[in-house]
C-alpha cells in the first residue's frame, strides 16, 4: 500500500455543517452516492449531533440506514459524546469519530469542556466502543494553530494522541482546524509524529484558508502520511471556530496524489461531476482550484 493513498471525502459532514442552505435527507443522500459512484474509499456521512446545535446534521441516522453497505466503502459518522455512541453502535456504523482540540479554549467553544474533561469523556466512550468492539478513531483538533489561543504547543499534541491511543482509538486525525498552519510546520510535526505514533496510525485534516492546503498535503505525504480528509467542492467550515473556511478540495487532493504517482481509485470524470452536483445542491461550493483545468482534460 505503499503507492497508495486513501481519500476520506468529509463533504457530506464536515462541508454541510456550517452552510447557510441546509440539505434535505434525500440531497444528502444524492451527493453522497455520487461520491461512492466516484470511487471515493471513505465517506464521512454526518453526525450524531443535537439537531438544534448543528441542525444541518439532522437525520444523518435516517441517511446511515439508507445508504448501500455492501461496496466496500468506509462510512464514518462524527459522535460528539457516549449518546451519539450508542446511536452509531445501534446502527453498526463501521468507523465512529470522536473529536478533541489540542487547545483548551477551543473545546471550551466547541463542546463546552476543558481538555480534561473532553478527554475523560473520550476514555468513556472509546472503553465502551472496545467493549462492543466498535472501531472509533479521534480527531486532535488545532494542532497547530487555535483561533483563541494563537500557536499549539507540540507537547499537547503529542499528550493528547498519546492518550487516545492508549485508550483504545483505532486512528488519529491531525486537524488544521483553520487552516492556519504552512507546509513546513506541517511537516515538521507529522514527521515526529510519524516516528512517534507510526505513520499508519495517522492520518491530516486541512482546511484551504490561506490557500496552503494542497501543499500541506505534499508536506505530510513526504513525512509518511498516506490518509487525507479532504472536501468535494471545497465545502466546509466549522461553526465553532472562526475563520474557518472550506476543506481542501477533494478533486485538488486526487490531481496531486496522482500526479505524484500515487493511486487513488478515484474516478476523476465521475469525481468532477460529484464536484458540480455539491455546487449545485448549495450553492456555496467553489470548486478545487484546479477544476476549470481538469474540466478542460
Amino acid at each position: 500500500m505503499k503507492n497508495h493513498i486513501v481519500i476520506n471525502d468529509v463533504g457530506p459532514r464536515d462541508g454541510l455543517q456550517n452552510q447557510p442552505k441546509h440539505l434535505s435527507v434525500h440531497e444528502r443522500l444524492t451527493l453522497i452516492n455520487a461520491l461512492v459512484d466516484a470511487g471515493l474509499p471513505a465517506i464521512e456521512v454526518g453526525a450524531f449531533v443535537s439537531p438544534k446545535a448543528v441542525p444541518a446534521m439532522a437525520s444523518t441516522d435516517e441517511i446511515y440506514a439508507q445508504l448501500p453497505k455492501q461496496n466496500g466503502v468506509e462510512y464514518s459518522v462524527l459522535i460528539p459524546n457516549p449518546k451519539g455512541f450508542q446511536t452509531g453502535a445501534a446502527l453498526n456504523v463501521s468507523t465512529m469519530s470522536l473529536v478533541v482540540a489540542a487547545s483548551s479554549t477551543m473545546n471550551e467553544k466547541n463542546i463546552r469542556m476543558t481538555t480534561a474533561q473532553a478527554m475523560s469523556m473520550c476514555f468513556d466512550v472509546l472503553g465502551r466502543a472496545k467493549s462492543l468492539e466498535r472501531n472509533v478513531q479521534a480527531y486532535v483538533a488545532t494542532a497547530w494553530a487555535c483561533p483563541f489561543e494563537g500557536a499549539v504547543n507540540k507537547s499537547d499534541v503529542f499528550q493528547v494522541t498519546e492518550e487516545l491511543l492508549k485508550a483504545g482509538a483505532s486512528h488519529i486525525v491531525v486537524a488544521d482546524t483553520i487552516g492556519a498552519a504552512a507546509p513546513d510546520a506541517v511537516y515538521t510535526l507529522m514527521s515526529e509524529m510519524a516516528v512517534e505514533f507510526g505513520a499508519q496510525n495517522l492520518s491530516c485534516h486541512f482546511h484551504d484558508t490561506r490557500a496552503m492546503g494542497v501543499a500541506n498535503v505534499y508536506a505530510a505525504i513526504q513525512a509518511g502520511v498516506r490518509r487525507f480528509d479532504a472536501s468535494i467542492g471545497g465545502l466546509g467550515g466549522c461553526p465553532f471556530a472562526p475563520g474557518a473556511t472550506g476543506n481542501v478540495a477533494t478533486e485538488d487532493v486526487v490531481l496531486l496524489v496522482e500526479q505524484m504517482g500515487f493511486e487513488t481509485g478515484v474516478d476523476m470524470k465521475k469525481l468532477l461531476e460529484a464536484s458540480d452536483l455539491a455546487t449545485e445542491l448549495t450553492g456555496t461550493a467553489r470548486g478545487g482550484h484546479a477544476k476549470a483545468w481538469l474540466k478542460q482534460q
